[in-house]
């Protein structure tokens, strides 16, 4: 019997704030939040879906983890997403057909060219 993928959970400092920035990347909405916690997903009934988790300690080194995203149009989707708070990563990636961004917390992740899906 396999596993079913429900959850992705990001500690971070403000739940809010980042969940507000990924919300608008992925055109999630927010499920549910608390003080400590914000949740994200398409709808109340399908996953995956995010937890963004409020901890004490800050992001010290590359994410172990991270997304891809597969947009239509690389170049477009980069910009669009720069411009809600996104910044350019350097993780010693080289010359890629990728880009690597980080989101407003720090968390890397990738916007993938149309040869890379």
């Amino acid at each position: 019997m396999a596993s079913s993928w429900n959850w992705l959970v990001v500690d971070c400092a403000d739940p809010r704030r980042l969940a507000e920035f990924w919300a608008r990347v992925l055109e999630f909405k927010i499920l549910d939040e608390d003080d400590e916690s914000v949740a994200l997903g398409l709808d109340t009934s399908t996953f995956p879906k995010i937890l963004f988790l409020r901890v004490p300690e800050p992001k010290t080194v590359k994410n172990r983890l991270h997304m891809d995203l597969s947009p239509d149009d690389q170049a477009a989707e980069v910009e669009r997403i720069l411009a809600l708070g996104a910044r350019r990563a350097d993780i010693g990636q080289g010359e890629e057909s990728w880009v690597v961004l980080a989101d407003p917390e720090g968390n890397e992740f990738c916007v993938l060219s149309a040869d890379d899906h």
